[in-house]
């Protein structure tokens, strides 16, 4: 394998230290995008909802208008007591209860027209977070392999799990709140001009305090939000990591150095969060300290004025209402402040990733791919992971239709980046491949994928029947090619001892199988897709003797009459093979067949030896 490929594989390798550690490929190098300029592209996602965002907008002015009206019916309710009891005369009860009446259904009302907007909120922001899920989805199956090589798998699901849920929930809370609150503020601030332009005056002095107070606080806690965001996405992918290889963290009795290592992470979220919190958290002891400064004020202004009779009682206790009404959503929008912030953060990470580089769309080429004969053709093939850092280097090959190809070589020297390449899972670099004549990139990569097929020394099995796995290899298969591919795989006994047979559901991590049986279903996988080209990469290196012959016995049928690359490390399942290519830093250094690479005593007679040497001893 190349080193690339190895690494990439390896549960331990740099998809996991990369979540835990934050190294080169990690996210501590990123710069968020700019606050404006994601605000203005989230709300891009809500344009198509506008019709329910208007409507939202109508129940809640409904909804709040109903709230603005009742404090100035309980001050007239306050100045017709007071003033009964100053004149002496009798209360009027039957103006009171007429008054609680309609105080009666205007909450009512105002409560009925809150439920149809957060009713319809809800499914604004579902769909909105829905659409943006699916964008995200759609992208990663168009990026290219080389983005997952650099990028943490578990940073990749924080993303699209938690960033988007994030998304979801600062959409239905703070879009909601936010309407909410600026209709709340316009209606009070109009009812208390009607009632006082005066003291309406003083308590719009605390608005620019209040204003400066969230965006001063904002403009520091945005930035530990960001980095909250990123230390989840650290923690995720550690978790990930230790999960799915804890039996080699017991083996190796590293369970200490991982606990360590998640605390650390740990540790430094705790920080950011802990910072994003209490800075944001701020905002609202100051926006009550703001408050209830226009508080004071007001009772003072209210009080002079009563008694200079130029305003009932009942109106600067309305006034006050007001007041501490205009307060909340004050308070309210450093909260909705917190929450944007949240969102912004994360859908600055969404957006990076919606932003990512991805493979070019391409249309398919008016040629009849099933009639091409699997003649491949490398021509000067240059390659390289990394800019300057060349894997393949002049690479020139040709195979015949139909022929065994074995690659071998130490680790690092290009085997499995040629199967790569073959497959445009990378662009070259120079050079050309062609198959029976046709240049590689003259087909769409679907076509050039839909010639091979491939067993790999992972085994990659998904949760689902053992039926529905195997038939993964065809679209429209039958039940009865099913079987028979599952019998030339030598898979169809040990298939049939299992309890539901081949309606045997499979684990996630398919464990109700061993390895072998695993590899074997994979391989049946293969057969059915009766492709041209065949890639065998490790096939038999996790199975044992009694297994492998079995699969060998299988490979020669499946072989027979397609072109096949097989890698290996065991020479002895290779001697068959039509030509071996051994491999080292990138160049084929020798090629032949198995008796005439012996004879030259050199690169592979060497390693053929020393495996036979360990074999024997």
């Amino acid at each position: 394998m190349s080193k690339q490929n190895h690494q990439r594989n390896r549960p331990s390798a740099r998809r996991g230290g990369g979540m835990g550690g934050g190294g080169p490929h990690g996210m501590h190098g990123e710069k968020p995008k700019e606050f404006k300029k994601t605000l203005w592209r989230l709300l891009g996602y809500l344009k198509p909802r506008k019709y329910q965002l208007i409507f939202v907008a109508i129940a809640a002015i409904f909804s709040t208008l109903f709230n603005v009206i009742t404090p100035k019916l309980l001050g007239n309710a306050t100045t017709s007591i007071f003033s009964s009891v100053t004149s002496g005369s009798n209360i009027d009860f039957q103006f009171l209860s007429k008054l609680l009446m309609m105080l009666i259904g205007l909450y009512v009302i105002s409560s009925l027209f809150a439920y149809i907007q957060q009713y319809i909120m809800a499914g604004v922001s579902q769909k909105t977070t829905a659409e943006i899920r699916s964008a995200v989805n759609n992208k990663l199956t168009r990026l290219p392999l080389r983005y997952y090589d650099r990028h943490p798998h578990g940073d990749v699901l924080s993303r699209v799990i938690n960033d988007i849920d994030n998304i979801n929930n600062s959409l239905q809370q703070a879009l909601s709140q936010l309407i909410t609150s600026v209709i709340s503020i316009i209606g009070t601030i109009v009812m208390m001009l009607i009632i006082s332009p005066l003291l309406t005056l003083v308590v719009l002095i605390t608005f620019p305090l209040s204003a400066f107070a969230i965006k001063f606080v904002a403009s520091f806690s945005q930035k530990h939000f960001i980095n909250q965001q990123r230390e989840l996405g650290e923690v995720n992918g550690h978790i990930e990591e230790m999960f799915s290889g804890h039996q080699v963290i017991k083996a190796f009795g590293q369970e200490d150095e991982a606990i360590e290592k998640f605390d650390a992470i740990n540790d430094r979220l705790y920080y950011s969060g802990w910072k994003a919190q209490f800075i944001s958290g701020i905002m609202m002891p100051l926006m009550t300290f703001v408050g209830n400064l226009g508080f004071v004020f007001v009772s003072i202004g209210g009080g002079i004025l009563v008694l200079n009779g130029t305003i009932r009682i009942g109106d600067v206790q309305a006034f006050i209402q007001y007041s501490q009404q205009l307060t909340h959503p004050m308070a309210q929008a450093a909260g909705i402040a917190n929450m944007i912030q949240t969102a912004l953060a994360s859908a600055e990470r969404v957006f990076a990733l919606l932003d990512e580089e991805e493979e070019m769309h391409e249309t398919p080429a008016s040629l009849d791919v099933k009639q091409l004969q699997g003649g491949i053709t490398f021509e000067h093939v240059r390659f390289g992971y990394k800019q300057g850092e060349p894997v393949i280097k002049d690479l020139n090959l040709e195979v015949s239709p139909g022929q065994t190809i074995a690659i071998v070589g130490p680790t690092g020297a290009g085997k499995t980046t040629i199967i790569n390449l073959l497959m445009r899972f990378y662009e070259l670099d120079g050079g050309k491949i062609f198959i029976d004549g046709t240049d590689l990139t003259d087909l769409s990569r679907e076509q050039v994928r839909s010639l091979f097929a491939m067993v790999l020394q992972d085994t990659w099995l998904f949760n689902g029947t053992i039926r529905d796995n195997i038939a993964y290899g065809r679209e429209g298969t039958s039940e009865e090619e099913i079987i028979k591919a599952a019998k030339s795989a030598f898979a169809d006994d040990f298939i049939r001892t299992l309890p539901d047979g081949y309606d045997t559901i499979l684990g996630e991590d398919a464990s109700n199988i061993s390895q072998g049986q695993r590899q074997l279903m994979t391989i049946a996988r293969a057969i059915l897709a009766d492709p041209k080209i065949l890639i065998l990469d490790e096939a038999t290196s996790s199975v044992d003797t009694r297994t492998e012959m079995k699969i060998q016995r299988a490979m020669k049928v499946l072989m027979a009459g397609r072109t096949s690359f097989v890698i290996a490390h065991r020479l002895s399942t290779i001697r068959d093979a039509d030509a071996i290519l051994v491999m080292n830093d990138g160049d084929i250094i020798e090629k032949g067949t198995h008796e005439e690479l012996i004879r030259q005593n050199g690169f592979y007679a060497d390693l053929y030896q020393s495996q036979f040497s360990a074999n024997v001893g």
